[in-house]
């Protein structure tokens, strides 16, 4: 994503002088400049949370089929589906 001028807020925040030394000393490390740096921290931070949104989500799932259907039920769905489609198939033509 490119930044064009005028298409940009500026946040101002306040670090204690230790760590603030030390986003200084990686940016200079990395040849960012310190909003570059905020701007990937905060990509990371975002997507680390919705991966933890689905996560839940996927495990909240679970839980909620949990039991309700054995390999064997699976596979027969799964057979019937596809017997499905192929007399879709079959009848579109």
């Amino acid at each position: 994503m490119s930044l064009r001028a005028g298409k940009t807020r500026t946040f101002t925040v306040s670090f204690p002088p230790e760590l603030a030394d030390q986003v200084e000393r990686l940016a200079a490390r990395e040849s960012r400049t310190t909003s570059e740096l905020f701007r990937e921290a905060f990509r990371c931070y975002r997507a680390e949370r919705i991966q933890a949104s689905l996560s839940g989500q996927i495990a909240q799932a679970r839980e909620k089929v949990k039991g309700q259907f054995t390999p064997d039920d699976v596979v027969r769905m799964i057979a019937e589906d596809r017997a499905k489609r192929t007399v879709n198939v079959k009848t579109s033509n």
